[in-house]
This record gives C-alpha cells, structure tokens and sequence, in this order.
C-alpha cells in the first residue's frame, strides 16, 4: 500500500478509532472472567487467585511501561502502519493462547504479551498527530479517548454474557475481534509518516522508557506538562482499584448497584470524550481547556470523597466526567512541540508514564482508604482516596508564586532526572 499525505481518509481514522475501541473491547469482556478461571486453575484457592490476579495486572501494566515508547520509537522509523497491524495479529494470536492456556503460568505469559501487543496506543495516538492539523489534534484525541471508553463500558456486560455460556468463549471472542480487525486495515489502512519525515535511525537505547522520558525533561515546558499527565493518569486509578470496596462500605451497594454506577461513570466520559471537548476546545483554547477540565475534575471527586448517600455521589459524576476535556486538550499541546519524526517516541512516553501510575495507583489508593476508616473509625473514611484526587487536583490548579518550588516541579524534576541518571548509565 502506497504511503499517504498528511490529510489521510476519514477510513483511516476511523480504522484507528476501531482499533482502539477493539482492543479496549476485547480487555474489557476479559474483566469480569479472568479472577474466575485464575481461581479455577489455581485450584479454587481465593487468597491465591487474588494474589496472582494483582500480579496479572503489575505485569500488564510493566509491559505497557516498558514498551510503549519501543514500539512507538519504531513506528517513527518504519511507519505506523506496520506497527498498528502486527500489534493487531499479535493481540489474536495472543487471546487464543490464554483461551487455550492450561495452567496459570501460561495465563501469565499471556497477559505479559497483552500488555505487550496493546501498547499500540502510542502508535495510534502519533498517528492521529500525522494526520490532523494542530488545531484540531485535541477533538481528535478525544475522540481516541471516546473509543478507550467506550470498549470498557461495553466490554465488562458482554463478557458477563459469554462467561456464562462458557468461562474461556469470551477470549475466543476477543481474539476473533483482534484478527478481523487486523485483516481489515491490511486492506483499507494507510501510512500515516512518509518516508522523508521518519526518523533517519532506530536507536533502541534511546527508545527505553527512561530514556524516553529523559529527552522529554529536555525542554522544561514539555518536562511540566508530562508531570501533570502523570499526576492525572495517578489521580484516576483511585476510581477502578477503591470503588467497589469503598461504595459498599460507604452505601451497602451490591454488584449490580456498582456495575451500573461504573456504566454511568464510563458513558459520561465517552460523551465528554467524543462530544464535548472539539466544541469547549474551540471555544476556550487548549490552555483554558486543561484548567477547565481540572477544576471540573477536582469538584466532582471532593463530591465523590465527602457524599453520604448514593444519589449526591452519582451527583458528582458528571463534574467528574468534564476532566476526560484536559487530557485530550494537554496532549494536543504536547504534541505541537514535538516534530513529526518524534510524535511517536512523546506518545511512548506519555504511555510509559501511565504505565507507571497503573503500578503504584492500586498500592497508594489503598492504602489510603485504609488509612480513611482507620483515622474515622467509621465507613465514610472509605472517601478518603477521592478526596485526596480532589486536593490533588486543586494543588495542580494553583497558580505558581514567582520562584517557587512547587509540588509539581518537584515531581517533574524528579521523574526526569532519575530518568537522566538511567540513561547515562
């Protein structure tokens, strides 16, 4: 297939958005069967099947750290096409394999090679930054951001409906979905890089996660704004990792009660997502849109921390669904400092970042939830993580005094230059 300009098809883009949506799909109907079958091979021993279900996700999680920035490195040599599509096989192939897995260890080395296949975000996301004008990169991502969502708020209630006719048919699916997906863009995808703008060499040194974030505490603009994707990417895993256990404690919700809070949660993100952040874009610029989407942000998760009932809580959710305005809106002004042969190692990064948020969220939102009951003695302390997202996002909002050593710049110098210090050695 011949290479394509700058202004690629609307197929191609929504090639993409498929592909997003698929892979995000296809984890999600995995969701509400995969600590049932590892419970079933581990011999239905439960403190066992827990302990190796948070192990699945640490080693997901790794995976997308460790390699989103390679594949996205090599996406910027060799094009995104080739990227996209082997990521695409690779993730079918890969769901037969734990459909077909017989003991826990090759469950394991399936969800490593998930993690793997699925950090093609990066490449889909430089991609989209090939094909769309500045201007408009931010409804673009949101519309990235839109399909991510939307496979998780479908993908949960039909593998709930494929468990029950048989616990291993929701891979199969998922694998099926994975390869008609890659046979598809074999034939209908384009390059999105021509060959004059790809990066003259593959230095896969350069292309390690630490390195990768190292060159972008190059420019200290770039530096803050990674740090403030970091700590937002942080501030979302206290939802997924303390919600359940905090929303029973806090409200005696049942599965059914927290599976459709979740639903709700999901489906207002995807309608700010993929409706709202062109339009509010537009109107108040990318700079505006990012304080927008935090201060929306921390109100609706003070909400989610300080509610005592149900009902104020699900008041909170569409405060809280106006934050998906600032992600879309910061990586667009990201993306506009990075030149073309670069986009996919800046996606890489910004992976690699949520990568490591995905590792440390569970540890630190628990733990402060325990700390919540401990300090109130009593069911409310269990709002302690969202409350703390709450602070957190109005401690991001505040305005720096001339000088100061901020919180954020702490993190930010940090993270780089630990970073700096891996690389040079």
């Amino acid at each position: 297939m011949t290479d394509s300009p700058r202004g690629a098809s609307k197929a191609a883009f929504a090639f993409i958005f498929l592909t997003v949506a698929l892979d995000m799909l296809a984890l999600g109907i995995m969701i509400p069967v995969w600590p049932r079958l590892v419970m079933q091979l581990e011999g239905g021993d439960m403190g066992r099947a827990a302990f190796m279900t948070g192990v699945s996700g640490f080693l997901w999680a790794a995976m997308q750290f460790g390699f989103s920035p390679i594949l996205g490195a090599i996406s910027d040599r060799v094009g995104r096409r080739p990227v996209v599509l082997l990521s695409n096989l690779g993730l079918g192939l890969d769901y037969v394999l734990m459909a077909l897995a017989p003991t826990i260890g090759w469950l394991m080395v399936g969800r490593v090679l998930s993690g793997i296949t699925s950090a093609s975000f990066s490449t889909a996301s430089a991609y989209i930054a090939d094909v769309t004008p500045p201007e408009k990169r931010a409804g673009r991502f949101g519309l990235l951001g839109a399909a991510f969502g939307l496979g998780f708020v479908i993908g949960p209630a039909v593998g709930g409906m494929l468990g029950q006719v048989d616990m291993r048919l929701p891979f199969w699916v998922s694998a099926a979905l994975s390869l008609a997906n890659a046979a598809y863009g074999f034939f209908i995808l384009p390059e999105s890089l021509p060959p004059e703008q790809r990066s003259p060499k593959l230095d896969l040194r350069k292309a390690q996660p630490f390195a990768a974030l190292a060159r972008l505490g190059n420019e200290p603009m770039l530096r803050k704004f990674a740090a403030v994707a970091f700590v937002s990417a942080l501030a979302h895993e206290s939802l997924p990792h303390t919600f359940v256990l905090s929303s029973g404690a806090r409200y005696g919700w049942l599965e059914r009660d927290t599976g459709l809070a979740l639903m709700t949660v999901g489906i207002v993100s995807v309608i700010v997502s993929g409706g709202m952040v062109r339009p509010i874009v537009r109107r108040l610029g990318e700079r505006k849109a990012i304080y927008f989407g935090y201060v929306m942000g921390a109100v609706g998760f003070a909400m989610y921390g300080l509610a005592p009932t149900g009902a104020m809580f699900l008041m909170g959710v569409p405060f809280a669904g106006l934050w998906s305005v600032s992600g879309p809106a910061l990586q667009a002004l990201m993306s506009k400092r990075i030149d073309p042969q670069s986009q996919g190692q800046l996606q890489g990064a910004l992976s690699s970042l949520r990568g490591i948020a995905d590792m440390i969220g569970p540890l630190v939102f628990t733990r402060v939830m325990m700390a919540g009951t401990e300090v109130t003695e009593s069911a409310s302390g269990a709002g302690a993580p969202f409350s703390a997202v709450g602070a957190a996002a109005r401690r991001v909002l505040r305005p720096d005094p001339p000088g100061a050593r901020t919180a954020r710049g702490r993190i930010s110098r940090r993270i780089f230059h630990f970073s700096a210090r891996r690389r040079r050695r």
